[in-house]
Parts: structure tokens; C-alpha cells; sequence
């Protein structure tokens, strides 16, 4: 039951495409989500497990810290033993950005003014260029340079852009432009005025975000605020969600916010209502158990899990899958937006579980179906073209 109508489209920004490892930022690529790994970089296996969980979760970017040698001897091992592409997380050492670009890293995430000297940046640009790396730009309210404070007597808006743009400046002026910039702050009104600003003086790839939002669930609504506001007036081509949390946990926020929008699809939409008296079964915890049942697809799928019938055939219009609760011990089961048949309360969970996964292995097989008829009609044009 996709597809979008008028009022749901976002007109995105129009930025320059450029590559960190595999995955496209900027242009018409997808927005990436990414997260920040909290272990020790030094401990390789600890690290690599965290990557690893944050890849079932969907990731596509993962920044990990590199604030000494140690850190970037051991980056090498985890790029090879994950497989996204790792950001190094660069802090005022221009030679860390250099052993990181040589262990592998896709991109440096670096302040060009908080390397050094001329000639350092050089170096670091060049490391880039002979590795391969791109580079984020990262402007920080918290950590803005002194005479940009001096200037504005705070950190504001004006002041984070006109950081991002020194610093950019600075990138071009060493012939290199495969870079996205970020102009966070952990104040909403601050950081999305700067990202709107920053997208009307630029066309770089912005990588959006608002920095220590804070616990999960408090940072969870701060960042849908925030980051919901830019991709909805189209500004932002890769993203984090800053948790208090386990990395795992920005990433699923993250697919959530974009899943909202119609930005990105990937796995079981559930729309369900918050449950009321009229609910025929109990919501919340056939909600709770289906999302842990169905984490695992990774196929884009919506699901409606209404209580009762007040709204659940409107609901179920508009996915994919529907039950709305019944009177009997029995619910009603939609499917492409009308009734199809009825289940005994029992057996729901399971029965849609069920249901879901047939559609999805249907999906599949469809998509495999396409994609060998698409090889076999290559073959043909290959051939003339000879």
C-alpha cells in the first residue's frame, strides 16, 4: 500500500555527491544513518561487536574515536572485521588523521583549524587524497574558535556557519572538496537555524544532527524535533541521533525519524493506536511483542495494529497488513487494504508474524524474479552492441 500523495512530498536540497567508503552522501543518494561507537577503540573485539550490532539495526556509517596511536593501530583491525565504512573521530593531532587514512578509515571527521599550521593540513588533505578518504567538517556550538566567540559573544547561528565555511575554505583552498560539513549544537532553535543557513550559502553534503540531546528518551524527542524539522524542509543528507544509549539505539531513532517522513524504508512499519477502552486486545503488549518478533525483516512492510474498529479500516487502507480488534475472541485481518478474514484472538500474534513473513518472501522472490529478467535482457544488448 505505498505510495505518496501531494502533501507528503519533501523537496530535498541540492547538494554535491561525495563518497565515504561504499556509501553516497549528498546528490540523490539515500540519507545515511549513522551512529558512534562508545567502547574503547583500543579494545578491537569490543569494538567490532558494537559495530556489528549496530549493522543489524541498519546502519550505514559508523564514527569511532581516535585520540592516540593505540586508537588508530587498533582502527585497522576493526575495518576489516566489519562492513560499513568507519569515520575516524579526529581531535587537534594532525598524525592521527594520517595513521587513521592509512588503517583504512573512509572518512576523517576533523576541525581543519584545530589541526595546526598550513603545512599540516597539507599533509592530512594529502593522506586523504592517497587513501581515498573524505572528510567531515565538524562545527561544534561547544568547541567554536575563540575569535568566532570573541566576534558574536556566544555561540549563535552566524557564528557555526561562519566556522563551517573557514574550514571549508581552508579544504578548498588545498584543491579538495570530497567533504560534507556539520554544524551542530545541543540547543534545537540554534543548530536548525544553522543547518538552514549553512544550506543556502553551500552546496556541500550536510551531515545533520543535534549534539548531546541527552537520554534516550528525552534525546529520542529532542532529535525528532530537530532533525524532523530539516528533512522535512529537505535539508540533510546524512544523520546522527546523539543518545545517551547503547549506538544500536540511535540507529533504530534514526530509521524511525526517517520512516516517518518517507524518506527511507526498511523493515515493519507498525502503525498502531495508543489504546483505549474499546481495544479488543491489549495493544501495547501485542505491539511490543510483534516489533520484537518481526526486528528481523528487513523488507520494507506497514502493519496496522488497531484495537478496535473506530479507526482500524482507515488504518488499514493505508498498509499493507491490518488487524483492528473484534468482539467474540475474534479480530479482523486486512490485507492490501480490505477484509480478508478473521483470527481467534489466540492465535493473532503468530497468525501475523506469519503473515508477514509469507508477504515478505513474496516480495523477495519478486524482486529476484525482476533482477534475473533484467540480467537476461543485458545479455541480448551486450551481444547487439558487439
Amino acid at each position: 500500500m505505498s505510495g505518496y500523495r501531494p502533501y507528503q512530498h519533501i523537496e530535498r536540497r541540492k547538494s554535491r555527491q561525495i563518497h565515504v567508503g561504499k556509501v553516497a552522501v549528498g546528490g540523490d543518494a539515500p540519507i545515511s544513518v549513522q551512529t558512534m561507537t562508545n567502547t574503547l577503540t583500543t579494545d578491537a573485539q569490543a569494538t567490532i561487536e558494537q559495530i556489528r550490532r549496530a549493522e543489524m539495526a541498519g546502519v550505514d556509517i559508523v564514527r569511532v574515536s581516535c585520540p592516540d596511536e593505540e586508537s588508530t593501530k587498533a582502527l585497522e583491525e576493526i575495518v576489516k572485521e566489519v562492513n560499513v565504512p568507519i569515520v575516524a573521530d579526529i581531535h587537534f593531532h594532525y598524525k592521527r588523521a594520517i595513521e587513521a587514512a592509512k588503517a583504512g578509515a573512509a572518512c576523517l571527521r576533523i576541525n581543519p583549524g584545530n589541526i595546526g599550521s598550513a603545512e599540516r593540513v597539507r599533509e592530512v588533505v594529502k593522506a586523504a587524497k592517497d587513501y581515498g578518504c573524505s572528510i567531515r567538517i565538524g562545527v561544534n556550538a561547544g568547541s567554536l574558535e575563540k575569535h568566532l566567540l570573541e566576534k558574536y559573544g556566544e555561540p549563535n547561528p552566524d557564528a557555526l556557519v561562519e566556522s563551517a565555511l573557514e574550514h571549508a575554505k581552508i579544504l578548498e583552498d588545498h584543491d579538495f572538496r570530497e567533504f560534507k560539513i556539520s554544524v551542530k549544537a545541543s540547543d534545537v532553535f540554534m543548530a536548525v537555524a544553522a543547518y538552514q543557513q549553512l544550506a543556502e550559502a553551500c552546496d556541500y553534503p550536510l551531515h545533520i544532527g543535534i549534539t548531546e540531546a541527552g537520554s534516550k528518551r528525552a534525546g529520542t524527542v529532542k532529535s525528532s524535533i530537530g532533525l524532523g524539522n530539516l528533512l522535512w524542509a529537505g535539508v540533510g543528507d546524512t544523520m546522527r541521533v546523539s543518545l545517551s544509549a547503547a549506538p544500536e539505539e540511535e540507529v533504530l531513532v534514526g530509521w524511525d525519524i526517517l520512516k516517518s517522513l518517507g524518506l527511507r524504508h526498511r523493515g515493519v512499519k507498525i502503525i498502531s493506536c495508543p489504546s483505549c477502552a474499546r481495544q479488543g486486545f491489549n495493544v501495547v503488549e501485542t505491539v511490543q511483542t510483534l516489533e520484537d518478533r518481526l526486528a528481523h525483516i528487513k523488507t520494507p512492510l506497514t502493519l496496522s495494529i488497531i484495537g478496535c474498529v473506530v479507526n482500524g479500516p482507515g488504518e488499514a487502507l493505508l498498509t499493507d497488513l491490518g488487524v483492528t480488534g473484534g468482539g467474540s475472541g475474534r479480530h479482523m485481518v486486512y490485507a492490501g487494504g480490505k477484509q480478508d478474514h478473521t483470527v481467534p484472538a489466540a492465535d493473532m500474534i503468530e497468525h501475523v508474524v506469519e503473515l508477514v513473513e509469507e508477504r515478505v518472501a513474496a516480495i523477495q522472490a519478486e524482486e529476484a524474479k525482476e533482477k534475473q529478467e533484467g540480467k537476461a535482457q543485458e545479455l541480448p544488448d551486450m551481444a547487439s552492441a558487439n
